[in-house]
């Protein structure tokens, strides 16, 4: 089971994040009424080769019960260029019960191409994004105020030695009841081809408030096997927490 996919929708959508101070949320995941596991995302200024770059770092693990049965230990690391916030630098440690991966990937985006340690040269599209860094590049290129006007945005990602077109969509509002009280969401969905994974390619929602913060604060999935669902459980700035109940 490739959660590790699930973990990296979730915290993408919660990169509107501007990097000055150190920001780091926590999401706890369920499994219907089974707490699964927990996700974590820091995100904070960081030279990589002398360059000014933001560093994000998420690690996903599987917990009690599902942890006995799944054993997930993930972690994926993305270094983003602060002025056109596209990848630079892109890093994946997937352990996954027996399963294990591990690439780096470093992007041209003068030359349009990628280099993977597994698969080496690639010729890619312009303005490609890895899977944690183009929710990132559409919420700070205002593609987010096109799909709450009703279009349809489409990206390029290279994620797991492959290329794929990210297709997200603006679903509607709807007021959900959450850890810091009922809050007015934006629902939008990206949109995933069928496969072993989820149900089919509308089955994955993120519920983002609808204020000024815009924080991803809750997600469905349809999996194959059941629903999960993940509900932000910490949000600090440098250690401080900012989630307040209303």
């Amino acid at each position: 089971m490739r959660i590790l996919l699930i973990f990296s929708f979730l915290f993408a959508s919660a990169l509107r994040i501007s990097a000055g101070p150190i920001e780091e949320m926590e999401y706890i995941l369920r499994f219907g009424f089974l707490k699964g596991g927990k996700a974590n995302l820091t995100a904070e200024y960081e030279k990589l080769n002398k360059k000014q770059t933001i560093h994000y770092h998420m690690r996903g693990r599987t917990t009690g019960l599902v942890d006995q049965i799944y054993e997930v230990n993930d972690v994926f690391e993305c270094w983003v260029d602060p002025e056109t916030y596209l990848p630079v630098k892109s890093v994946r440690t997937v352990k996954e019960q027996k399963y294990r991966f591990y690439d780096e990937v470093t992007y041209d985006h003068i030359n349009d191409s990628i280099f993977s340690l597994k698969s080496g040269h690639h010729k890619v599209p312009s303005h490609v994004n890895d899977l944690i860094s183009v929710f990132f590049y559409i919420r700070q290129n205002k593609y987010f105020e096109a799909l709450l006007a009703g279009e349809t945005v489409e990206i390029p990602v290279y994620h797991g030695d492959e290329l794929f077109l990210m297709h997200l969509k603006y679903i509607g509002i709807e007021t959900i009841d959450t850890k810091i009280g009922r809050k007015e969401c934006y629902v939008v969905s990206p949109k995933v081809p069928k496969g072993k994974l989820l149900k089919g390619s509308d089955d994955l929602k993120i519920y983002i408030t609808k204020d000024a913060n815009r924080l991803p604060i809750y997600a469905e999935f349809e999996l194959m096997i059941g629903a999960l669902k993940c509900e932000l459980n910490s949000y600090k700035i440098n250690g401080i927490t900012q989630l307040t109940k209303e």
